[in-house]
């Protein structure tokens, strides 16, 4: 199959590799690989599924990107915003010494956005209140045994997650298997249910589309801001309710840990813009030292080896 081409020169240095691995669900994702310089992605598009290389060249000022499959012309007009090309930082004050310096080194970054709503509710569900170890063995095994491969073309092999039918066809059996309760199996075959509807938030605005996804049964203020910052690239979604983000954030920039509710006053002056504060928080190493035992995933479900596929 012949790739379809595009060649983006971006307004400013773009980090596209910085930006686009926001998406990548752990290093053995097997819907996302890096391979040899370029970022790999296969999903669904509204116009069928693709398969899609980035390659960032910095000293060039540009992107390279290649797509086979049906939503190769998608994907590719849509890279631009999956990197960051609508997100405005404008009015973004570090304010603080920390946040100045981490800011300086990651000025160019943005939020990008992908405009898949459904791609980014699916793993955000799996991964309410479990271990990244957890939720992304059950993703991998999700998408190995109900996914498909990626449209043929060149590149490693990859696979696109089960569609919404799929999803909401696994038997209840086979979530335990995949290390996933019935609270979020649950969420999730519902939320595949509404896939559709779901889909048309992108254009609503920020404010209505998490009301939206907070009707969803399942979906609360964590899983919200997860698929906003994702899907939508709303600068504003801070994951509150995250096992470390509300600590980290407080160690940053006041050095103790805070609570959720400390968190949305600390956060306050940076409004629209306090996704940006968690995103540099994370990327500049600022957060809480981890000195204390870590969460450990859970040995009560179906399935002994969390990381077999």
């Amino acid at each position: 199959m012949t790739a379809t081409e595009r060649t983006w020169r971006p307004a400013w240095p773009c980090p596209a590799g910085q930006i686009l691995v926001a998406a990548r669900r752990g290093a053995g994702d097997p819907t996302y690989v890096i391979e040899g310089g370029s970022h790999w992605r296969a999903f669904r598009t509204p116009e069928g599924p693709v398969r899609l290389q980035v390659m960032p060249r910095p000293g060039l000022g540009e992107v390279g990107g290649r797509a086979w499959g049906p939503g190769a012309v998608w994907a590719l007009d849509a890279l631009p915003a999956l990197l960051g090309a609508l997100d405005d930082p404008t009015g973004f004050d570090p304010r603080v010494p920390v946040l100045v310096e981490a800011h300086r080194r990651h000025q160019h970054l943005r939020i990008g956005r992908t405009g898949l709503v459904f791609e980014a509710l699916l793993p955000a569900i799996l991964e309410q209140k479990v271990t990244g170890q957890e939720a992304f063995a059950g993703f991998r095994r999700l998408v190995r045994r109900y996914g498909e491969p990626a449209p043929a073309g060149e590149g490693p092999d990859l696979f696109l997650q089960p569609s919404p039918a799929v999803v909401a066809a696994v038997p209840s059996w086979e979530w335990l298997d995949f290390h996933v309760d019935a609270a979020r199996s649950r969420a999730l075959v519902t939320a595949a249910s509404r896939a559709a509807a779901l889909e048309r938030i992108t254009a609503d605005d920020l404010e209505t589309a998490d009301r939206k996804l907070q009707s969803l049964p399942g979906v609360g203020v964590w899983t919200s801001a997860e698929v906003r910052a994702r899907a939508l690239g709303d600068a504003d979604a801070v994951s509150f309710g995250d096992y470390h983000v509300a600590k980290d954030i407080g160690w940053a920039l006041t050095g103790a840990p805070v609570d959720d509710a400390e968190l949305a006053v600390l956060l306050e002056p940076w409004r629209p813009h306090r996704l940006r504060v968690q995103v540099l928080v994370a990327l500049a190493g600022l957060g809480k030292p981890r000195r204390g035992p870590r969460m450990a995933p859970r040995r009560h479900l179906p399935g002994r080896d969390v990381d077999r596929p």
